[in-house]
């Protein structure tokens, strides 16, 4: 700590200090270059954002003018259980809600993906050969081996008539003989067919899983059917090519399906079961009945029946349907192994039907904890945002490891074959969700709270990943905190994202969703962090609160772009955030700030006997120099020659003369009796200095220790670096000693480098582990067995 003074001729300083009660501050000069920076942390993100029209209003909601297209599906469905194939036949209505006339439309084959030569596969860099795992190597040859991509049969007007259609990759245009107009219907039908993937050895977002030691199949089917692509004011028509990565962007609509199954398999699917009476026994439809109002888990197929329907597969078929309304999608699971549990889950208000399929391999995991995960997302999501909208909430245990669907998720956790798991996730690769308790707890949350973003809140995830994925992974943490204490999340605590944060190869947040780097973490765990900052350390929980279930009640059933999200959460708060948008979202700096220098002054007194007796007092204090100490017995001129001593060789400099005294009182003669006043001040005025080295801006929440044992916590808001993004000079006016300060004390913040954040610095504590070397056995060696088998020494 540098310790100063206020000179006597600063009184007028002084009264300005005095302004800032309690504590105060101090920027840099206005003509320090360094100072200009802060105007970029601070502007305004107006150029960066669409103009505000009355489709999107300024606030941040949708305007007079808001439209959005919806389609309506009927489809037909049969699933061969002996050639891993689908073949249907569906039917669309297109509303053209839009002010435009449209002269084609364009539906997304999802399944093109698959296909051999699709860009998926061309643009496929090569992996790393150093470290290839079987996985990885059997699925580049299931890849290459796959008959995938989508077989158009027949595409047909509502007379029956064909219609023109094109094919470019995973998208398909048909053409019309007349624009649709604005306001207009149009009906057509569309006949297709395509395998179904090994999705147990590629990774994708359907497919099946074939179980060796009965001969059964499990299969998890979406994005199966030709969909409308969505029409949109703000970027026409959402036609972005699929590579693997941007999901996907639909319209809302009505769903009226019949899937066709062996008459043993088990279906669950998005929407409300239409027959339960006809694919249901007696026994499992009165359970079935039974679980709607029960707050207890209830079997509608037993443990014991599924490893019936697996033992002895049926004849025949049966057809099940199921009817959604007002969702972006449809996807179902089908298989003789399910067992089938239910109960009912609150939102608010309303009773929702939630509900569990899985193997018997999924046990004892499942059936504690899959369908009491859909209960707990549900009531927590719905407190946040709104009321689940939906009667029913599945979760499907099969190859696919999480994803999500209205109403019906895919999730992959299980336990080993001997019922044993662990507790938390352990890393095996890029699936560290694998066979762990917390690790089903998550993925579930994760997956069913996604039918609040985005399949209500209904964002365009071809474009912008994090609008769904970093939103959803928010509320995620939330609701896995309110599970148990200690909940341990991977995602959502600001510590746990310095490592990203500080990382070279990021791109930002607002980057299309196929060109993120690092996606895990760019698109799910920075946005939710910065949300949870944003929550804790800005705006506090009830602004934040608030206008987050703004922005999710105005956009139910919508299509917000981020610049609906950012206005809402300003306008719904009246906070300006627009630093924090620039500095999280659009940039890729990180927090790092640094307590580099404490600066202590008080207020010279000009009473030459208290400043010269604190004058001496210093200098006694000093330490001698190592030459001074080695001097002490050193002989001196002076002592030898008397004669050369004078007046200064035996004057005291500190001793207060006459001529002080009055040179005090002319001093005091020019003040008035305020500027006197001022000159008894006992404050102390800490000048700390804070160098921003991360290049974030961020809030600065404060730990302060006095000497009398005391504490203070106060958080300083970010705009202290409005005027100099890159160090901030704050004043502690205080009338007590501070013995030590400490930034982010709470690890609020993302900073990278705690050991930075303290005056007087703290140590770091840490450990080392000591190896030890080993050989492997020479060539020698290896051809006797008894020898290689032993230790080598």
């Amino acid at each position: 700590m540098i310790y100063k003074f206020f000179p006597a001729y600063s009184a007028t300083v002084l009264m300005c200090f005095a302004g800032f009660a309690g504590f105060g501050g101090l920027a840099s000069a206005a003509g320090d270059p360094a100072a200009r920076s802060g105007a970029d942390a601070f502007a305004q993100l107006d150029y960066l954002l669409a103009t505000p029209t009355d489709t999107r209003l300024a606030t941040g909601a949708p305007g007079p003018g808001y439209w959005q297209q919806r389609a309506d599906y009927r489809i037909e469905v049969t699933l061969d259980d002996k050639a891993q194939r689908i073949e249907g036949r569906e039917t669309i209505t297109y509303h053209n809600e839009s002010p435009h006339d449209l002269p084609y439309l364009w539906l997304q084959l999802d399944q093109n993906r698959f296909r051999r030569g699709s860009d998926d596969m061309l643009t496929r860099t090569a992996p790393d050969f150093s470290q290839l795992s079987y996985g990885a190597l059997a699925s580049l040859l299931e890849r290459r081996r796959f008959e995938g991509g989508v077989s158009i049969e027949a595409v047909t007007g509502a007379d029956g008539d064909p219609l023109p259609y094109t094919v470019n990759r995973t998208m398909m245009r048909i053409d019309l003989a007349e624009p649709l107009a604005a306001g207009d219907s149009l009906s057509f039908s569309v006949a297709w067919s395509h395998n179904i993937i090994d999705a147990t050895v590629v990774s994708a977002r359907g497919g099946y899983e074939y179980f060796p030691e009965d001969g059964n199949y499990l299969y998890e089917i979406a994005q199966w059917f030709p969909r409308m692509a969505a029409y949109t004011d703000y970027a026409g028509w959402q036609h972005k090519q699929f590579l693997g990565r941007g999901e996907f962007t639909l319209e809302l609509g009505d769903y009226d399906v019949a899937i066709t199954v062996p008459a043993d398999h088990v279906v669950a699917a998005t929407g409300e079961l239409q027959n339960a009476e006809a694919v249901l026994t007696e026994e499992q439809l009165a359970r079935f009945r039974k679980a709607r109002t029960s707050d207890e888990l209830i079997f509608v197929v037993t443990p014991e029946e599924a490893a019936a329907n697996a033992r002895e597969a049926d004849s025949g078929t049966r057809t099940w349907r199921f009817r959604a309304e007002n969702v972006r999608d449809f996807a179902f699971a089908s298989s003789r192994k399910f067992i089938w549990d239910a109960r009912r889950a609150r939102a608010g208000e309303r009773d929702v039907l939630a509900m569990s399929f899985y193997p018997n391999e999924a046990e004892p995991l499942w059936s504690q904890y899959s369908t009491a995960a859909i209960a707990h997302t549900i009531d927590v999501y719905s407190r946040y945002t709104f009321e689940y909208p939906y009667p029913v909430a599945i979760s499907v245990n099969g190859p696919v490891g999480g994803m999500e669907y209205p109403m019906i998720s895919f999730n992959k956790p299980r336990p080993y074959k001997d019922r044993t798991y662990w507790d938390v996730a352990q890393k095996a690769g890029d699936k560290t969700w694998e066979r762990s308790k917390y690790g089903l707890i998550s993925v579930i949350i994760h997956e069913v709270g996604h039918n609040y973003f985005p399949m209500v809140v209904n964002s365009d995830e071809r474009q912008w990943t994090w609008m769904d994925e970093g939103l959803n992974t928010f509320l995620q943490f939330l609701t896995e905190q309110a599970w148990e204490e200690g909940y341990p999340s991977r995602r959502g605590e600001p510590a746990k994202m310095t490592e990203y944060m500080a990382s070279a190869q990021q791109v930002p947040i607002m980057t299309n969703s196929e060109s993120i780097h690092q996606f895990g973490n760019n698109a799910y765990g920075k946005p939710a962090t910065a949300l949870n900052i944003l929550r804790e350390s800005i705006m506090g929980r009830e602004l934040f609160d608030h206008a987050f279930r703004q922005y999710a009640e105005r956009w139910k059933f919508r299509r917000p772009t981020p610049a609906d999200f950012f206005r809402t959460m300003e306008d719904a708060s009246a906070t300006d955030l627009d630093w924090f948008w620039r500095g999280w979202f659009y940039g890729t700096g990180h927090v790092d700030v640094a307590l580099s220098q404490v600066e202590l002054f008080r207020v010279d007194s000009l009473n030459p006997e208290r400043e010269k007796a604190w004058e001496a007092s210093r200098e006694a204090a000093e330490e001698p120099s190592l030459s001074e100490q080695r001097n002490v017995t050193l002989e001196r001129l002076l002592g030898e020659e008397p004669g050369l001593r004078d007046f200064y060789n035996e004057s005291d400099e500190y001793r207060v003369t006459p001529w002080d005294y009055a040179q005090y009182e002319k001093a005091l003669d020019r003040l008035t009796e305020r500027e006197r006043a001022l000159l008894d001040t006992a404050e102390h005025f800490y000048v700390v200095t804070f160098d921003n080295l991360g290049g974030l801006v961020t809030p600065l929440p404060l730990r302060v220790s006095y000497a009398d044992g005391t504490v203070e916590e106060l958080t300083v808001p970010a705009e202290v670096w409005r005027r100099n993004a890159d160090r901030a000079r704050k004043l502690f006016i205080t009338d007590r000693e501070i013995t030590g300060i400490e930034f982010d004390p709470y690890r609020s913040t993302a900073d990278t480098q705690p050991a930075n954040n303290a005056w007087p610095r703290k140590v770091v504590p840490s450990r080392f582990r000591l190896f030890k070397e080993s050989e492997e056995p020479n060539p020698m060696r290896r051809d006797d067995e008894e020898t290689w088998s032993q230790p080598i020494r």
